[in-house]
């Protein structure tokens, strides 16, 4: 999908959306979890901010703010963004773009992706990383959250608001590699009631 028309499709659903998933957190304690170690180690590597990229409604910035993170909030979405402003007017949250974020190098010291790229083109993704190493501090943390499975190659799905992929980890990985990304971890659960597809995390670290 091209970034107007998934801003377009993201714009039209965002009450729903934050009414839906704004305490998903709650039920997802494999995804806590992994939140808390990227935080710990953040946060004994460096002491800058972190950003959320495809923050949505900013359920989950403000979380990672409660584990002690200068947490903020980037979103393609303005009326997601004018959620979370609204809702959390104690952080940041700014309207932009995954494939050129409005950030110095070396900006932040850790990046969250939480199923944020699953309806980036594959072909656009190694953009998307080269641009998520420019602004990561050398050394800092990336965290992604996606729709995973077995096949090697991205395989398309009808996501409920616009269309998406699935993605091995091991084929994520790779990408992210090519960006010069190491991977630290991965957890890969089966699905809740509701949930269609096994979900993945991926923990990398910026290895320049």
């Amino acid at each position: 999908m091209t970034e107007p028309s998934t801003r377009t499709a993201y714009d039209s659903v965002a009450p729903l959306y934050a009414e839906l998933f704004g305490d998903v957190l709650d039920t997802l304690p494999l995804e806590r979890a992994l939140l808390t170690a990227f935080a710990e180690l953040v946060q004994a590597h460096d002491s800058g901010p972190v950003a959320d990229v495809g923050c949505g409604p900013g359920h989950v910035t403000a979380h990672l703010h409660s584990l002690g993170l200068n947490a903020f909030g980037i979103d393609l979405s303005p009326e997601m963004i004018a959620i979370a402003r609204r809702s959390r007017p104690d952080l940041r949250f700014d309207v932009g773009s995954m494939t050129a974020l409005d950030l110095a190098n070396s900006a932040v010291s850790g990046l969250l992706a939480n199923y944020s790229l699953i309806h980036t083109p594959p072909e656009q993704l190694p953009v998307v990383f080269a641009e998520f190493a420019r602004v990561l501090v050398p050394g800092g943390y990336l965290l992604l959250g996606f729709y995973a499975g077995d096949d090697p190659e991205p395989q398309e799905f009808d996501h409920k608001v616009t269309l998406a992929y699935r993605w091995s980890p091991g084929s994520l990985a790779d990408l992210a590699g090519e960006a010069g990304f190491g991977e630290v971890a991965r957890l890969v659960r089966a699905p809740n009631e509701g949930e269609r597809f096994l979900q993945g995390q991926l923990l990398l670290r910026e290895q320049s």
